[in-house]
């Protein structure tokens, strides 16, 4: 699962990739093609894991991340980004909010929601020219022969059609299954889910006006958004240790890590949640879909423990860290044996048992 990194040129986005990758980007001004990179999740319930623990071993959740080159006109006239953002599983469009008069504006000035509307308008005008040409030649066909699917498939690209004709996102559509089959070959842009991350200057760290500004914007597209100032967040990654970082975000008023804020942003958009395997060895957090069952999360941390399983002792992260020990737990009966219709809950703990 792949998060796009997208924005008009100028607006932070490779820096901001560059904080949650550790990687360096050399080309000038961006990359010409797409980079791909991994960012570690940063989630305060490991670290507090970590430090019950003490483990010999810690391994965070990843994200996948690529960083798209930037929407300049050329790069949308020609399509290939397009090509590009179609894919990855979700978006994140970085969007300048921060004033510098040393560093130029495609546009002539900065307007943070303008510019949302802008590269909203390219991805719906993506959509619609696709859909366009596929209703033709599907129309075509279905004169010559008939064929129940791709009549389905006509009905259901013309609702499509007519729901972007009135500049909604198709992510706003509620497809079933069937529905999700037609078109899941498609490279339909606005299908997938968003979020808005506005790169502010170092005195408008905290500030929640741009944020209350765009709610409304948010609701109606489905979108999420969040602040970051990108160049604040490099200086905090230069810093020698985890106190220093935590002592200039408590300065700046920072009360949760940017990244942090990011990487739940993603998870959701992705449909994932967190769990944890926990132990003197090692601490570690794993990804799983949304209303997974336990067998399932035992197979991403093995495909044994799903093929064997057989139950799964399961600790709630918030009575582990209210209680202060496993041991505890169990004079508290909080350790919850659970079979395999158990659903999965974000930040659960689990010990699995099994038998091949």
């Amino acid at each position: 699962m792949k998060v796009g990194i997208i924005g008009l040129p100028q607006t932070g986005k490779k820096t901001l990739f560059q904080v949650l990758t550790g990687s360096e980007v050399h080309e000038a001004g961006g990359p010409a093609k797409p980079i791909p990179g991994a960012a570690n999740i940063v989630d305060q319930r490991f670290d507090r894991l970590v430090a019950m623990y003490q483990p010999k071993k810690e391994t965070r959740a990843r994200i996948d991340l690529v960083l798209l080159p930037k929407m300049e006109q050329e790069a949308i006239a020609k399509g290939d980004i397009f090509r590009d953002i179609s894919d990855v599983d979700a978006l994140c469009h970085v969007v300048r909010a921060f004033e510098d008069d040393s560093i130029y504006h495609a546009a002539g000035s900065v307007d943070p929601l303008r510019d949302v509307e802008t590269v909203n308008a390219e991805l719906l005008l993506h959509d619609q020219v696709f859909l366009e040409k596929r209703i033709e030649r599907l129309e075509a066909g279905l004169k010559k022969v008939k064929d129940e699917r791709q009549a389905k498939e006509l009905d259901l690209l013309r609702r499509m059609q007519a729901q972007l004709e009135e500049e909604r996102p198709l992510r706003l559509m509620e497809l079933v299954e069937e529905e999700e089959l037609l078109i899941r070959s498609y490279p339909l842009i606005t299908r997938k889910e968003m979020i808005l991350v506005f790169n502010v200057g170092e005195d408008q760290v905290g500030d929640t006006a741009l944020l209350a500004q765009v709610r409304e914007l948010c609701a109606v597209g489905k979108m999420e958004a969040m602040t970051v100032s990108a160049k604040v967040e490099a200086e905090i990654a230069l810093l020698d240790s985890e106190e220093e970082r935590r002592e200039f975000r408590s300065d700046l008023g920072i009360e949760q890590p940017a990244l942090e804020v990011l990487a739940l942003l993603c998870l959701k958009a992705l449909g994932r949640i967190s769990f944890f395997t926990v132990g003197k060895d090692e601490v570690h957090q794993w990804l799983v879909r949304v209303d997974s069952p336990a067998p399932v999360a035992a197979g991403a941390i093995h495909t044994d423990l799903q093929k064997g399983f057989i139950r799964a002792e399961v600790i709630k992260y918030d009575e582990l860290i209210a209680l202060g020990s496993e041991a505890e737990l169990k004079k508290a009966g909080k350790l919850y044996v659970q079979g395999k219709d158990y659903i999965l809950a974000d930040g659960d703990i689990l010990n699995i048992r099994f038998n091949i």
